[in-house]
């Protein structure tokens, strides 16, 4: 997710601008090995509706400085190739919209990690209060079958998912995360970055939107992208599904947008909330 029009990877990897799995059988997937990845990321990120210019591959930082490579969408959604290449194209809807996957059973009780290790990736003071009111937007919510347990720490391997800072790894700011799993589980790894400099507000919306994709959460915005300032994405893609009761159209207050502003509460709007208690 982007300040107003910085980019938030809310990290599934999800820039507030500020991946997914559908109850189908999982299936085998064959890479032309002829053309680069990157090449056939874009060929199938069209086939299914996504725009081909929004696709990127590049490192994915982790809480212990080491990196993988990630197939990124829309800016704050970062994807192994096995889930990107198993997205299916679905009916284009301009409104508020979940992934097919989301948290199931008992991974509905989900420990999060603050991570504060004394490196480049700890947060902040700041960035653990947003962290400790983005937690309190979910467990506040009546009708929603969803847990949230906040530590701090450093184990990360032992959370479900584990926030942390990598702003030394980013020049923009925002966050990036990713989709619940095939299997119900949600997205581990949540990054944020170069949130220093803005209210705890802003550090509480990011958050907040970043746990909102590893949930499920798709943008809001994610046919037209006007809260970047955008339009004209291509619209149709590939796991976005209508959320009944949420708004037709674009949701200007929507937390679930791609971008943000310097002035946002850093609060679900009531559409939020619907969509919440319809997905869980």
């Amino acid at each position: 997710m982007k300040k107003s029009f910085f980019k938030v990877s809310l990290l599934g990897f999800a820039s507030i601008a500020m991946v997914l799995t559908s109850c189908e059988q999982d299936q085998e997937i064959t890479v032309d090995q002829t053309k680069s990845t990157l090449e056939l990321a874009k060929e199938h990120a069209k086939k299914i509706g996504y725009n081909p210019d929004d696709i990127e591959i590049r490192d994915f930082y982790f809480p212990d400085g080491k990196t993988g490579e990630r197939i990124f969408i829309e800016d704050d959604i970062a994807l192994t190739e096995e889930q990107f290449f198993g997205l299916e194209q679905i009916q284009t809807l301009e409104k508020q919209y979940r992934t097919f996957n989301l948290v199931t059973g008992t991974n509905r009780t989900i420990d999060i990690l603050g991570y504060t290790a004394n490196n480049a990736n700890g947060l902040s003071s700041k960035a653990q209060s947003g962290l400790r009111w983005a937690v309190a937007n979910y467990n506040r919510l009546s009708g929603v079958s969803l847990d949230l347990r906040l530590t701090f720490g450093t184990n990360f391997q032992a959370a479900d998912m584990v926030v942390y800072d990598t702003s030394s790894s980013n020049s923009s700011s925002g966050g990036v995360a990713g989709f619940p799993s095939n299997s119900g589980v949600p997205n581990k790894f949540v990054q944020i970055y170069n949130l220093e400099g803005f209210s705890t507000n802003v550090n509480e919306h990011v958050i907040t939107h970043e746990i909102g994709h590893s949930i499920g959460f798709r943008h809001s915005d994610y046919f037209s992208r006007q809260s970047c300032g955008q339009s004209g994405e291509a619209a149709g893609t590939a796991g976005a599904v209508y959320i009944p009761g949420t708004a037709t159209g674009w949701d200007p207050s929507s937390l679930m947008n791609a971008c943000f502003s310097g002035s946002t509460d850093g609060e679900f709007n009531n559409n939020d909330v619907t969509a919440l208690q319809n997905m869980y």
